[in-house]
């Protein structure tokens, strides 16, 4: 939007007048505003190997957490959004102007016909085929970009081309680009910090009790295994279970870690008073002559990593880790 200007015309004459006029920019001249009408419409690839055409991006409904504060950040036209999934930290969360479609377990798409979004940012939790559907049906004309790569897509590839393809949609390609360097830096620099020859087991809490992530597609810490290759204290077969997998205390203290990475659900979505992460680790008795509770060697996620799992949260564990990982 331009900046009004205050001009102090009392004491200009006619020739100061036409000079003004002369250095003003031209009227067919591309103003900011010109700049974004003009983009579209484009043709972009989607995640899933659509090619899907953008007449325009006015309003937007954007269900993948994984760009809430990509949205924010941006001040993207959000009309529509599960805004229950957002984290409270997050400035959309509270916008009363955004209609709630609320979760991805009971979806109130309705609010997405009212809105009548001409863009649609779908996958993640609304990338399962009925919520998928019930979008693109709430909203039959509007362009639907799907966030959902293919199965075999390693984390770096999928935060490189997402992001890609965000800065694409949007005209933000300087931006995009910046936060992938930055996603890049933070990797390399936990990399360096790493010795491999250090053992790593990732945990969730929840519901007050001590998970086992697996290292292979565990949830929350088993994508840092990937990108920085991280040596498992524990290579015991796991799920994708959002609460982790219930192993014996036992069997996770013999293991002998020497870090522990955690994903706290209950910070992000527990009901009532929840017993902190660290403080359930560093109470268990069971753990308490592992490496890593000995030494101090555990890194908790974010509290609403388990709501964004963005760029952005990416790039805060790996700072994290590195730091953690330098000072053991």
């Amino acid at each position: 939007m331009s900046m009004p200007r205050t001009l102090a015309v009392a004491a200009l004459g006619a020739v100061s007048l036409l000079a003004l006029a002369g250095c003003s920019a031209p009227a067919d001249a591309e103003t900011p505003e010109n700049a974004a009408e003009d983009y579209y419409p484009i043709t972009v690839t989607d995640l899933a190997g659509n090619e899907v055409t953008i007449e325009s991006a006015d309003s937007v409904a954007v269900t993948d957490n994984r760009f809430f504060q990509l949205a924010a950040d941006w001040d993207l036209p959000v009309s529509v959004a599960p805004r229950d999934l957002m984290s409270p930290e997050n400035p959309l969360a509270a916008d009363e102007e955004i209609l709630n479609i609320g979760t991805h377990g009971e979806p109130d798409f309705e609010q997405i016909v009212a809105a009548d979004p001409d863009l649609i940012i779908n996958g993640y939790r609304f990338s399962a085929k009925e919520n998928a559907q019930g979008v693109k049906d709430a909203a039959p004309d509007a362009a639907f970009v799907d966030m959902t790569g293919p199965e075999d897509q390693s984390v770096d590839e999928y935060v490189t081309e997402s992001i890609t393809l965000m800065g694409e949609v949007f005209n933000r390609e300087a931006e995009a680009e910046a936060l992938i360097e930055e996603f890049h830096t933070a990797v390399d620099g936990a990399k360096n910090a790493y010795d491999p020859e250090s053992t790593v087991m990732g945990l969730i809490t929840s519901g007050g009790e001590i998970n086992y992530a697996n290292p292979i597609d565990g949830r929350g810490s088993s994508i840092f295994f990937d990108l920085l290759g991280l040596t498992p204290a524990l290579d015991a077969e796991g799920s994708e279970n959002h609460t982790g997998d219930s192993v014996s205390l036992e069997a996770l203290a013999g293991a002998n870690a020497d870090f522990f990475t955690v994903l706290d659900r209950d910070a992000a979505v527990g009901e009532g008073e929840v017993t902190p992460a660290l403080d359930l680790i560093n109470s268990s008795a069971a753990l308490a002559n592992v490496p890593a509770v000995k030494n101090e060697a555990i890194y908790v996620f974010p509290a609403d990593y388990y709501l964004t799992e963005d760029v952005f949260a990416y790039t805060t564990v790996l700072n994290g880790l590195a730091d953690l990982f330098g000072e053991n």
